[in-house]
């Protein structure tokens, strides 16, 4: 498994993980990268793994789950744009649609929702094929404050651009 982003809060970092059996088959020295061994970032990498131990970082990835699929399931049955809602862990996505029957899908309005978003201080992404889903990418370090005004900054944007 490769990792990297945000393993050394910010610093440039990568690792490459896998089983001993598997890292002891490998010729020493030909795994590697451009973001391996620096001394400062593998501090940082190990601080950053201390921090999501101590607060139960995957806990509270299960617990922005569980929030974010109840209240977006929600917009699923109140707005007939949204196709679906799907997704692990704290990185869902809640694709829009023109039409649920034919799954038709809608750039347009997802481009809308994440400019109205923006402005109003949320920052979203466009994801899919078709650029019509909507990747949400909650920190694990959120707040419940936080997370409770994300997802009222989401659903302003989607009833204001609908």
């Amino acid at each position: 498994m490769t990792t990297a982003k945000s393993i050394a809060g910010g610093l440039p970092l990568s690792a490459v993980t896998a089983r001993a059996e598997i890292m002891d088959a490998v010729t020493p020295g030909t795994i590697g990268g451009t973001f391996c061994g620096n001394a400062v970032a593998c501090a940082a990498g190990l601080k950053v793994a201390e921090i999501m131990e101590k607060e139960d970082y995957p806990g509270k990835a299960l617990k922005i789950s569980e929030k974010c699929f109840e209240v977006m399931g929600q917009w699923k049955e109140k707005y007939d744009i949204i196709g679906d809602v799907r997704g692990l862990g704290s990185m869902l996505g809640v694709e829009f649609v023109k039409d649920r029957e034919t799954k038709e899908p809608n750039s347009e309005l997802v481009s809308n929702i994440i400019n109205y978003a923006a402005h109003h201080g949320l920052l979203l992404e466009a994801a899919g094929v078709h650029n019509n889903v909507i990747r949400f990418l909650c920190p694990l370090c959120v707040t419940d404050a936080q997370l409770e005004k994300g997802l009222e900054i989401f659903e302003e944007a989607i009833k204001a651009c609908i």
